[in-house]
Parts: C-alpha cells; structure tokens; sequence
C-alpha cells in the first residue's frame, strides 16, 4: 500500500487510513509527508477494494502545517522526495487536496492541534471527526503570510462568511467545540476516540453502494457552485446511470430478501 517514513498506511475492511507521522514536528508537512500522501490518495482511487479513506495524525497530533526547512531540503538524507516533488511541481497541491478531489469519500480524524496547513488540508475532507481538546485556526496572518492551501476560496463555501473572515483575518485558535459550532467539523468526541468514531462512520458508507456512494460524492462537489436548473441537470446525469447497475439490483433483492446486501461496484 506504500507509504513512506511520514505517512503511515493501513487497511482496515476496506477503509485505507493515512497516518501523518511525524509527531516529533506536530506532524508538520515535509516532502516525504506529501509524496505519502498524494500516493496514498491516488491508491485510493486506484483500488475498488477501497471505499473510504481515513485521514489522522500519531501522537495525538494531526497537523501544525508546513516546515519550510524540511521543503528547502534541509537536513533531508534522501533526496527521492524532493526529486519527486520536482518532476511534478503541482504534486503537494494534489497531497494537500488543493489540486486533487479523491473520488472516495474521505473522513479526517483529528487530535490535538490542526493549525496552519492542519485546517486547510481538512477543508479538503468530506467528513470530520475531532477530540474535545483538538484545536484549530489559520494563524497564516499571524506570521505575515497567505493561507495558499486553498482557505480564502473553500471556507466561505463551508461555513458563514463571517466565521470564515474572523477565523482568516484573526488568526486565533479554535476550539473543537468552538469548530463544531460553526460548522468546521461534524462530531466532537473524547479525547483519543477520534478514529474510532471516524472507522464507524467509515464502515457505514463502507456498507452501501460503492458505485452510488461515488456518483453522490461527485455529484454534490460538481453541483456546488451551479445554479439550481444546471445543478439538478447535473445530478441526473450522475444518478441516473447509478438506476441500472447490478448494485441498485441488489440493493432492492437485498432488501425484498432482508439480507445485506453484497455490492460488486457493477
């Protein structure tokens, strides 16, 4: 499943989960982080075994951004990363999910802090999953800089502008309950049970239709900045060939028969 010395990678069912691995630096991003992690998602969408990806941090850490040393190549004793990083030069864009949409849905699960690039690789996932004490923010502008991960585009589009704008041109720390209720994240649980909650939610979207699950996926992404006429268009043109597959055959036998059913992304 590859991986590298930053990024941990496991399968679990048929949920594959992406460890950012470096907890001496608060998991901060380093060219062998981001190489891991753009192969990671493109395993992925590669492998029909896989049908969700989890996304989290070791050492109750999930992610304080970018090391800019560790992208200069200081101190690097392997220089396959950052040749990799040059042959593609879009490639961290696609690991930070800037560049790059999986087409399996992917959940994160944070624990203590998600700062910096912490908060703009999130705004990439499609469901998130915190610890209680797990803390977040754009402090960017703190130091002087850009939030060029994306933030200034996607966090108006996923929580009210005004939240948006205080927590871009701020700069101070959220609380995961604070996240929560702006709508950052989706579920605040006990310190330590983030990715055990996200492997449940995981293993239910697991148990539907792969097929459906990725046409809905794409279908709400592509849809978001239509207007409601082109967006309705669009879903039909998505969901509608979902009506014909095996799978939907098997949903409905499935449910007739009160069984569960066995989907064969057909």
């Amino acid at each position: 499943m590859g991986g590298t010395e930053h990024v941990l990678t496991e399968r679990v069912g048929a949920t594959l989960i992406l460890t950012l691995n470096r907890p001496e630096a608060k998991n901060a991003f380093s060219p062998a982080m981001l190489v891991g992690l753009y192969d990671g998602w493109l395993a992925a969408d590669d492998d029909d075994g896989i049908r969700s990806v989890v996304l989290t941090g070791a050492g109750g850490v999930f992610c304080a951004g970018m090391d800019l040393k560790a992208l200069a190549g200081d101190g690097m004793a392997d220089d396959t990363h950052r040749d990799r990083m040059k042959a593609d030069p879009d490639l961290h864009w696609k690991a930070l999910l800037r560049h790059h949409r999986p087409r399996k849905p992917v959940i994160a699960a944070v624990e203590g802090p998600c700062v910096a690039g912490g908060t703009e690789i999130l705004q990439g996932t499609d469901i998130r999953v915190a610890g209680e004490s797990a803390t977040f923010g754009l402090f960017e502008v703190r130091r002087g800089l850009f939030p060029l991960g994306g933030s200034t585009v996607r966090l108006q589009r996923q929580i009210p502008r005004t939240h948006a704008l205080e927590m871009l041109l701020t700069g101070r720390p959220y609380s995961a309950h604070e996240a929560e209720r702006i709508g950052l994240i989706g579920h605040v649980v006990p310190d330590g049970g983030a990715r055990a909650r996200a492997l449940e939610i995981a293993e239910q979207i697991n148990a539907c239709g792969p097929l459906a699950i990725e046409a809905v996926k794409a279908s709400v992404y592509e849809s978001a900045e239509l207007t409601e006429t082109d967006g309705l268009a669009h879903e039909l043109a998505h969901g509608w060939p979902v009506f014909g597959t095996d799978d939907a055959k098997e949903g409905a036998k499935a449910f007739a028969e009160k069984r569960p059913p066995v989907y064969r992304r057909a």
